[in-house]
Parts: structure tokens; C-alpha cells; sequence
């Protein structure tokens, strides 16, 4: 995933000769993981189809209120495509629509949108030099920067006219880049660093057979990309696991047994902000691992003496400094009593209990239920909801907390 994966852009394209390069920024935002969009003022259709753009959203175009063609068209409502978008790329946008954007003139359905957008508004001017540096372009600018807009500069190079200067729309990767960057300076977790535990670990018995439990690891990947998606450098110490991280900015750690969890988040702990617990670690393992198979005899059982793993939650909240302490708690009796009794013992700023009792939660599938105890011994329970909307409760709730 990127920054841009899952948001809804709205890109508006206007009449200039770099529209053109509105069908590579249509690619790329889709290659982000963006749902696209585009509205097109009426004249920009002679300089790129609406076809083209279309085809490459996987969306339908918009150029005007109703299809002039089609006396029973249905109105394209400019309020709800305004408020569907959560971001407003305008690129290229000429002298022309700048000026009216800046005077609140709407004599188009792109104008008409951009004055009932809600959400952040990214301008991409592009126009001859002389055009770009008039005294009333600079005064536009000003104005869209005033009312909340940002301007992507534009480019020094070779113009349409053919002169050389600045007026050159940013090409497309720049568009992406410069957003992107945007988007992550204001992200809540952008400068903090967050270590998660995840899945099981295999104690071994024999080099065929292990202890282990249910767990997927669905539940700590959902954390590591929603903290990867708040913009926190994420480190996910991950047992063994077939899920995958669709996140390219998270760093994993692969690990089988207890020890090596126990060893890798060690190493990473002294430089953690925050550290959540969400692994389902073995509390036990054989204290004597066979070098062979242990063969199965016809009527025959077997005794496996165990011996306790190291609690790695435990250890992390006698190291604990300023870090924020997260661990899970999965229980199937006296849950609450015990869980706060884990929060306390363990030092945890925050616990969070799902019980195999409730349907919905507990290994394997996608959902959770799920509930908070704090170290106010404040509880704050939640309906069942998929692992990566719990992954969002859980970080709104810690960021509440480091934000305090």
C-alpha cells in the first residue's frame, strides 16, 4: 500500500495543452491504489477524451450537468461529487480557471465542485511564462493559497509557444510525489515509531511436530498497515504466518519460536514509541527437543515435560520508559478481573480483551469484538467489527492518549 491507497481523488482537468498528461496521472494515482475520478471542463475534451480517461479510472467522466444528448439524463450533482472525494487534484489548471476558482465563479461542473469541496485541494498550473508571472496570476495564487488551496508549482522548461520559463505543469510523478509528501506531514504518526508483535510462535518438539495455537496473524498485520497508514515507521515482528503484508513500508521480522520474538523485539524496543503485544505467544514449550522423530508406538501415549517461555510483555514493561505499552488479552472466563489484573502485573498502558465467548472474535476469522481497559481502569467496549476497523480503533485511541 501507498499513502494514496483507498483514498478517493477527485482529479479535475482543464483546457490546456498538458491535459494530455491527465491520462498518465489517471494511471499512476490508480497504480497507487487510488479510486479516480475526473471531471473535465468542457473545452479540455478537445485536448484529451473523456474515453481515454475513463477507460483509465474504470470510472465515468464528467464534463457537464446533464448529457446534452439525452433528454431524460439524470442531473450530475457537483455537492456529492465534491463530498465523495477526500482529496481535489486540479491539473492542468489554466490561467482561466484559476481566475474564476479565485473570483468564485462557476459557469462550469468543474467550477461548481471545486466550490462545494470539502476536503484538501491541489493545484497544478500551467500556462505560458508571461502568463505565469503577470501581476494577476500571482495575485490568484495568493487568493488560492489564502482559502485553503496548494499550489504545485509549475515547471521550468520548453513551453507550447516555444519559449523556455516557468509554466509547465509538474509531471506527473512529481503531482504523486508532492502530494504524497503532503498527505504524510500531516499524518498523526508520522514521526513516531511503532513496533508490533503478531501471529504465533512454533515451539518445537521433534523436527517434524511443534506446539503451537490458532492464531492467523490477521489481527497485528491490520495494526502494522494502519500505523504504516498514519505514516509511523512500523516494525512487525511476525510468527509464523501465510498472510500477507500488503504494505511495502512496513519492515517484517520473520520469527518461529518464542525466544526469537522475545530476541528481536528486544533489540528494537530502547527506540520504540509505541509497542502493541497483539502476538498469541506460546506460554509453554518441551524442555527437551528430539533430534529425531518421536516415532508413534501402536498403543502406546507420550509424556512431554514444559517449560514456560519468556513472557515478552512482561519484560517490556519492566524496560518501559516513555513508550506506550499495549497487550492483548484473550480469555474465556472472569475476563475483565483478568485482564485488568494482566494491565497492572505487566505495566500496560492499555489492554485490549476479546473473549472466545463472543461471536465474531478471537482467531482466524476477520472480525473482532473487542474491549478497552486503560490504566484508569477506564472500559470501553465496541461491537464486532472487521480486525482492520479495530486496528483503527485501537491507534485513534492511542493517539488520543500521546496526544494528551
Amino acid at each position: 500500500m501507498t499513502v494514496l491507497s483507498g483514498k478517493k481523488i477527485l482529479l479535475g482537468v482543464t483546457a490546456g495543452i498538458a491535459a494530455y498528461k491527465a491520462a498518465f496521472l489517471v494511471r499512476l494515482l490508480v497504480k497507487q491504489g487510488a479510486d479516480v475520478k475526473v471531471v473535465m471542463t468542457p473545452k479540455a475534451k478537445e485536448f484529451v477524451t473523456p474515453l481515454t480517461l475513463s477507460t483509465l479510472s474504470k470510472n465515468e467522466v464528467y464534463s457537464s450537468f446533464t448529457h446534452q444528448d439525452n433528454d431524460n439524463a439524470q442531473w450530475n450533482n457537483h455537492v456529492e461529487l465534491a463530498l465523495w472525494a477526500d482529496l481535489f487534484i486540479i491539473a492542468p489548471a489554466t490561467a482561466n480557471t484559476l481566475s474564476k476558482m479565485a473570483h468564485g465563479t462557476s459557469d462550469n461542473l468543474l467550477l461548481a465542485t471545486y466550490l462545494s469541496a470539502k476536503c484538501p485541494v491541489y493545484v497544478a498550473p500551467a500556462m505560458d511564462l508571461d502568463m505565469y508571472k503577470h501581476p494577476s496570476t500571482q495575485e490568484t495564487f495568493e487568493a488560492l493559497e489564502r482559502f485553503g488551496n496548494v499550489i504545485i508549482a509549475a515547471q521550468t522548461g520548453e513551453l507550447a509557444s516555444g519559449l523556455i520559463g516557468q509554466g509547465r505543469m509538474a509531471e506527473p510523478e512529481t503531482i504523486i510525489e508532492f502530494v504524497s509528501s503532503e498527505i504524510l506531514k500531516k499524518l498523526p504518526l508520522r514521526d513516531k515509531k511503532v513496533l508490533i508483535t503478531a501471529g504465533p510462535t512454533h515451539e518445537v518438539i521433534d523436527p517434524v511436530r511443534f506446539i503451537g495455537n490458532h492464531s492467523s496473524g490477521k489481527m497485528g498485520i491490520a495494526l502494522a498497515e494502519a500505523a504504516s497508514q498514519l505514516g509511523a515507521s512500523v516494525i512487525l515482528v511476525l510468527g509464523p504466518s501465510s498472510i500477507p503484508v500488503s504494505e511495502k513500508n512496513i519492515a517484517v521480522i520473520r520469527v518461529t519460536t518464542a525466544q526469537q520474538m522475545y530476541d528481536a523485539v528486544h533489540q528494537h524496543y530502547d527506540a520504540t514509541d509505541i509497542a502493541i503485544c497483539s502476538a498469541a505467544v506460546a506460554d509453554f514449550k518441551p524442555a527437551r527437543v528430539s533430534n529425531e522423530k518421536i516415532k508413534k508406538r501402536p498403543g502406546q501415549g507420550i509424556s512431554m515435560e514444559l517449560e514456560p517461555t519468556k513472557d515478552i510483555l512482561a519484560s517490556l514493561g519492566l524496560l518501559k520508559k516513555d513508550q506506550f505499552l499495549v497487550g492483548f488479552a484473550l480469555e474465556t472466563q472472569n475476563e475483565l478481573e483478568n485482564s485488568k489484573k494482566k494491565l497492572d502485573k505487566k505495566n500496560l498502558d492499555l489492554i485490549v480483551l476479546n473473549s472466545l465467548r463472543d461471536k465474531g472474535a478471537g482467531f482466524k476469522g476477520d472480525t473482532n469484538k473487542v474491549t478497552f481497559i486503560d490504566k484508569d481502569n477506564k472500559v470501553t467496549p465496541f461491537d464486532v467489527k472487521s480486525k482492520h476497523e479495530v486496528a483503527r480503533d485501537i491507534l485513534k485511541h492511542i493517539i488520543t492518549k500521546i496526544d494528551a
